[in-house]
């Protein structure tokens, strides 16, 4: 009903949710809530379960309200006051501590509130609760009340809370916030909205705690200028732009923001500790926007930071940084060294929670998700795949969801350069199911992974549709984009689509030269050359084919090497050049010492047999 009435109006999720809680299934309500929404032009949400002019009480039911209100008595519509500033619940324990009333008289009035069909009541006092009968109810009662007895009744439930309701308020730290910050108490609210969003944090409730962090940015705007509020702004920026990173993916503009905001006070202040997280969240959004040179400045500056070695949580942090740069920049080598480095000096006990400070993640799963695509990329499968499956058991005992979705889905990546489709399906499966559970966000383009399987399993035009879809998404637009296109151009390749192969093919490679993304420089020239082929363009291919060998030489990356060899050395063996192509692929085969069950490799030694 109400995206009926609002049509292109574009109310946003939270505002029609919480027009459908505070309507109650009542159509009348539904209607004129939505009206009154849209003729306001307030389109902010607002926080549940409060009074808010947001959602303002049509007039014609706010007068049946009070009405109804002021034929129950003096006392009766006061209680029903400090009962509307509490929440749409409340117990008689707070509200007998917050209306300060004879226990007789707030019996009564709550009797005749109940009676006349305003508040639910369970329980018998003083141990009862009672609930609005609807949030209209609540809203009407808020309404007749003068701000300075509304500010009173917010400071009395917020000292009652401190004082009596400790254990609720450890379990909802919102609550007190809220109420600090209607009675005026602005930097404590402030404060409380940091602690509120950080409690969400820890219970994997980032939507809720990017609410948190947001409403805490509103609050401080009413503090005096000053070093004090800077601090403050410091780290809600912070928590907010990191929260913002995991329920959203990398690619979130909002958090780059949140970030730049944070590293320009924090330079301002001088606290090295906050300027090395600002710079990393920065690090980190342009990563997840694709901006690799970017990444290799800012990881620079991390590791210039880190450089007397006195912080060893921050050394692994900047190293966390360094490795993942060096594995998008094409530079598997230095990617190896910092990933090393990393699950060297990671420590589980000690390094569990950096989660919640840096990048979203976990920094050991990241070493070893990273370190094993890396590891596969320098010509060792085996080791790969063993450091895959001990990242994986650290990921799942770590039970942080959005860790363990990083994990599934680089070794994902794994699986499939490995040659084994179905479990890198099976992977995929589990990392997009936990990302639907916990509301989470990718670090890059779950389809790329999913057309790369499907087409090694042989259903090419599903996977080519797949990742034209995936491509043309946000995330596909942005971080790793060549790596999606060079699958395209392997799908496009099998069905014989050669015209199309090349175009995906050069597409990648003019990414990669704008954003300096070389992870599959080589493959990107491989893919090219074998479209040439199917083009008949066979000067062209061989050249293209010849880069890739130079590219994945300068690289170190032996499994790139080992394919541009198997693909140029079949083009040589097509055109008769058999005792060439047999020089030029088994050196490069008998470089390994392990794999020989993997697809590439056993694609290489049949294509060998065949010249000998």
């Amino acid at each position: 009903m109400v995206e009926r009435l609002a049509g292109n109006d574009g109310l946003t999720r939270e505002t029609v949710d919480e027009i459908v809680e505070r309507a109650d299934g009542v159509p009348l309500f539904v209607e004129e809530l939505t009206k009154a929404v849209l003729e306001s032009g307030d389109r902010a949400p607002v926080l549940a379960g409060s009074p808010s002019s947001a959602l303002a009480i049509p007039a014609t039911l706010h007068a049946s309200l009070i009405a109804r209100l002021d034929r129950l008595g003096p006392i009766a519509k006061e209680v029903a006051q400090v009962g509307s500033v509490i929440g749409r619940e409340f117990g008689y324990d707070l509200v007998e501590r917050v209306a300060q009333r004879p226990a007789a008289e707030l019996r009564s009035a709550l009797d005749r509130l109940t009676e006349a069909g305003l508040l639910f009541c369970r329980g018998v006092p003083p141990f009862s609760a009672y609930l609005f009968k609807h949030a209209l109810v609540q809203d009407a009662a808020y309404s007749t009340l003068l701000r300075a007895r509304r500010l009173d009744l917010h400071a009395r439930v917020a000292a009652s809370f401190e004082r009596d309701f400790a254990n609720l308020i450890e379990r909802q730290p919102e609550l007190l916030a809220h109420h600090l910050t209607v009675a005026g108490d602005t930097e404590r609210a402030v404060d409380q909205w940091l602690n509120a969003g950080q409690h969400a944090v820890q219970r994997l409730a980032y939507l809720e705690a990017i609410r948190h962090f947001e409403r805490g940015l509103v609050t401080l705007a009413a503090l005096p200028e000053g070093p004090a509020r800077d601090r403050r702004e410091i780290e809600l920026q912070l928590a907010r732009g990191l929260s913002l990173f995991t329920a959203g993916g990398f690619a979130s503009v909002e958090a780059a923001q949140a970030y730049k905001r944070a590293r320009e006070l924090a330079d301002q202040q001088g606290d090295s500790r906050q300027q090395f997280m600002a710079i990393y969240g920065l690090w980190q959004a342009a990563n997840g926007a694709g901006r690799i040179r970017d990444c290799s400045s800012l990881s620079g500056q991390l590791l210039q930071l880190t450089a007397d070695k006195v912080d060893d949580e921050l050394r692994l942090q900047a190293h966390h940084s360094a490795w993942a740069t060096g594995m998008f920049a094409g530079e598997p080598v230095t990617a190896r060294e910092h990933s090393e480095v990393g699950r060297r000096l990671y420590d589980f006990e000690r390094h569990r929670y950096h989660h919640r400070h840096y990048g979203g993640h976990d920094p050991g799963v990241c070493a070893g998700s990273i370190g094993a695509v890396v590891h596969w990329l320098l010509g060792y499968p085996e080791k790969a795949s063993a450091i895959g499956r001990e990242t994986v058991a650290l990921a799942e005992r770590l039970a942080h969801p959005f860790s363990l979705g990083v994990c599934l889905l680089w070794t994902g990546m794994l699986r499939v350069d490995r040659g084994e489709p179905e479990i890198a399906l099976q992977q995929l499966d589990a990392a997009e199911t936990l990302a639907s559970e916990q509301r989470l966000g990718f670090v890059w383009e779950p389809g790329f992974l999913r057309g790369a399987a499907l087409c090694m399993q042989g259903a090419f035009g599903e996977a080519a549709a797949c990742l034209r879809d995936a491509l043309g998404g946000r995330l596909g637009a942005l971080t790793y984009r060549p790596y999606g296109l060079a699958c395209l151009a392997e799908a496009m390749v099998r069905q014989k689509q050669y015209t199309s192969a090349f175009a995906a093919a050069r597409e990648g490679l003019e990414v990669q030269e704008r954003t300096g993304y070389g992870h599959c420089h080589a493959e990107l020239h491989r893919l090219e050359g074998i479209s040439l082929i199917g083009l008949n363009r066979l000067e062209e291919a061989e050249n293209a084919l010849e880069e890739a060998l130079r590219v994945a030489r300068r690289q170190r990356a032996k499994s790139y090497e080992l394919r541009a060899a198997t693909s140029l050395a079949r083009l040589w063996g097509e055109q008769g050049r058999r005792m060439e192509a047999g020089e030029l692929l088994a050196p490069v085969y008998r470089w390994f010492t392990e794999g020989f069950n993997t697809t590439d490799l056993k694609e290489a030694k049949r294509l060998l047999d065949e010249l000998a």
